[in-house]
């Protein structure tokens, strides 16, 4: 009989919200006339190898490494400001996380983000939904690193076969399979909470 889940693991952007990096991204593209998925495959390395996403580096940091693969004429802050205002809440999505917490599952947000989050918190008032948030940034690991899942389900207290991961990802959606967890592509709402749903009821 497969375990029941006890432990929800939701990624923020894509998830619970819009994903504002990548609308950012795919704007500036469409403004300066670049390729948006080579935009958004640089920036994504760039936030990586910068350190930013791991708190091992600034902002700074991040938006000279961007500006080294693929420059566009553009400053940082009106960058930054198009970020946080392309992460708009999904109240369907904060719905389901509150009936999963009520029925007595632990749900947490796991999330390759940066401060920028703690921000999106302190405006929106997303944690108070959640029993944990595990942020890259604070962490000084990323889901890149199939370990962090482990990491993740030790602090919560959960095997990999009664958790659930929920991501925009396709390549972290794997990589937690990888690890043993039950997983979700999630590309749109109501699918997904859907997917969810099915999954924690399944006995």
């Amino acid at each position: 009989m497969r375990p029941v889940i006890r432990c929800v693991l939701f990624d923020f952007g894509g998830v619970i919200a819009e994903e504002g990096f990548r609308r950012a991204l795919e704007d500036a593209a469409g403004r300066h006339g670049l390729d948006p998925k080579a935009l958004l495959r640089h920036a994504m390395d760039a936030v990586y190898e910068s350190g930013f996403v791991l708190g091992q580096g600034s902002e700074s940091d991040f938006w000279r490494a961007l500006q080294g693969k693929m420059p566009f004429p553009e400053s940082f802050d009106s960058f930054r400001a198009a970020v946080m205002r392309g992460f708009v809440v999904r109240p369907e999505m904060l719905a389901l996380v509150d009936e999963l917490r009520s029925r007595g599952i632990v749900v947490a947000v796991l999330s390759d983000q940066t401060h920028w989050l703690d921000e999106l918190d302190r405006r929106d008032g997303i944690y108070r939904h959640f029993d944990r948030v595990f942020n890259s940034y604070h962490l000084g690991k990323g889901k890149r690193d199939p370990s962090l899942f482990r990491d993740v389900l030790d602090e919560l207290g959960c095997r990999a076969p009664e958790a659930l991961f929920v991501d925009d990802s396709e390549a972290h959606v794997a990589r937690a399979r990888g690890e043993g967890l039950h997983a979700i592509h999630c590309d749109r709402p109501a699918p997904c909470i859907q997917a969810v749903r099915r999954a924690v009821d399944r006995e």
